[in-house]
């Protein structure tokens, strides 16, 4: 039953973070800075979750400060960089582009957890993450092996790897949590130390220039923003790591750029073809073998 709790909230998490990248190339497209946007995000998301937390924060203080090294290292990682990162590159690039790039975050999170041993990998969650980047190989090239030979990287693309390795890093350490803080307290906690990383990104984009327009749609999108990316995925994303593990958790990242496929076929009335079909299919295979477990092992 917890397992199962774990995947939909994996599958919820994914989604948001899908339609994060859609948000996020809207913002850039009607001229919405991308630091500003993180800033804005992230101070609304502090003052939604306030009423709700203020007196757990107040109450779990000496865990709060006993543990405030890897807070301060799981809050950089996350709100500090990885958003940051990944609007920035939403400037360069695509959103398929940028959202398909998270098919490294399961490797890099197997990575860092062999490298820190913080969990031990098998043989199914390798062949698993093989096979969804096979998937995800097949919608980038569409099937078409000249088109990934010749693939030159943008500067969107190589800031989005940026991304890629801090999310890494979020997801292995949130696995040598040794505390325990109720999710939306963890995520405000997060919320509270990220803002310190990001006020100076703000202070500078506002120092060139870049002001942000206050207006009806910019409201829409902090709404969206505030809830579903940050306070829905984050406390979706962290309550299923500490129940199946980051290993297991972060196959389903592969998700992301498949979201975004559906999303951008909806939204820019894309064409659903063949080598999207093969594509889902070997996600959706690749989520199931990562998560198969070894008996007596």
């Amino acid at each position: 039953m917890q397992t199962t709790k774990a995947y939909v909230m994996l599958v919820c998490a994914t989604l948001f973070w899908a339609g994060n990248f859609m948000v996020g190339k809207f913002a850039f497209l009607t001229n919405i800075p991308p630091m500003t946007l993180v800033f804005y995000r992230w101070s609304l998301v502090w003052l939604i979750l306030l009423p709700f937390t203020l007196k757990e924060i107040i109450k779990s203080k000496e865990i709060i400060l006993n543990n405030l090294p890897l807070l301060l290292f799981l809050a950089l990682t996350s709100v500090g960089l990885f958003n940051s990162f990944t609007y920035l590159s939403l400037v360069h690039t695509q959103v398929i582009n940028a959202s398909l790039f998270n098919t490294a975050i399961p490797a890099i999170i197997i990575l860092l957890c062999f490298i820190f041993k913080i969990e031990k990998t098998n043989k199914y969650q390798i062949l698993g993450l093989i096979i969804s980047v096979l998937g995800i190989l097949s919608i980038i090239t569409k099937l078409n092996l000249e088109i990934i030979l010749s693939l030159n990287f943008n500067k969107g693309d190589l800031i989005m790897i940026g991304g890629v390795i801090t999310w890494g890093l979020y997801s292995s350490f949130l696995k040598r949590k040794t505390f325990t803080l109720p999710l939306l307290t963890l995520v405000h906690v997060l919320c509270s130390l990220g803002l310190i990383f990001i006020f100076p990104q703000f202070i500078y984009e506002f120092s060139q220039g870049q002001v942000i327009n206050f207006d009806l749609e910019l409201f829409y999108i902090l709404i969206f923003l505030a809830l579903f990316p940050s306070i829905g995925s984050y406390y979706c994303w962290a309550g299923a790591v500490s129940i199946i593990g980051a290993n297991r958790a972060g196959i389903f990242l592969s998700l992301i750029p498949l979201f975004s496929t559906i999303m951008a076929i909806f939204f820019y009335k894309e064409q659903f073809q063949f080598f999207h079909l093969i594509g889902a299919i070997l996600i959706i295979l690749g989520l199931f073998l990562s998560n198969k477990e070894i008996k007596n092992a």
